[in-house]
């Protein structure tokens, strides 16, 4: 099994980060407007605001931890498995047969660290794409033509 590449983990600690200042962020605006109005308090000033920010700090410190610690995925002969799950593992096996088409991309975040994720996009409706994140650029580039190999060779 193949773990992803540690980088991942400062992509995912900045995006809850950036997730937290927000959600405190407009709890501080909620609270200053019901502080200010005529509209009884019902809570200590900044209660609500302190305990989203202390459980926003709490999981940007420990999640992508956990999270980096739980993905692998392997690709096999016929099939692309996948396991990841902090509290509820699963385990997802992607048969190369029913692949459609794939895509490597990267936002900019990922852009900035050299990742990319690799999408595959599946036949069936439910649950038809699978992302593959926190991959080098030239390793998902590798693992997008290996797959296309197999599906060309599979065709034939």
């Amino acid at each position: 099994m193949r773990t992803l590449e540690p980088a991942i983990k400062k992509i995912w600690t900045i995006k809850l980060a950036l997730f937290t200042g927000m959600t405190s962020l407009a709890s501080l605006v909620f609270e200053a407007v019901r502080f200010f109005s005529d509209q009884p308090v019902l809570f200590v000033p900044g209660l609500l605001t302190g305990l989203i920010f202390l459980s926003g700090l709490s999981s940007t410190l420990a999640v992508p931890k956990l999270r980096y610690k739980f993905w692998k995925f392997d690709l096999r002969t016929e099939e692309l498995y996948l396991e990841r799950g902090i509290l509820n593992r699963i385990r997802t096996i992607v048969p190369l047969r029913r692949i459609q088409h794939l895509d490597v991309s990267q936002n900019i975040l990922e852009r900035e660290f050299n990742l990319s994720k690799l999408i595959v996009h599946t036949a069936g409706s439910r649950s038809s794409d699978v992302v593959l994140p926190g991959l080098r650029m030239d390793e998902a580039e590798r693992l997008r033509d290996d797959v296309k190999r197999y599906i060309l060779e599979d065709a034939v």
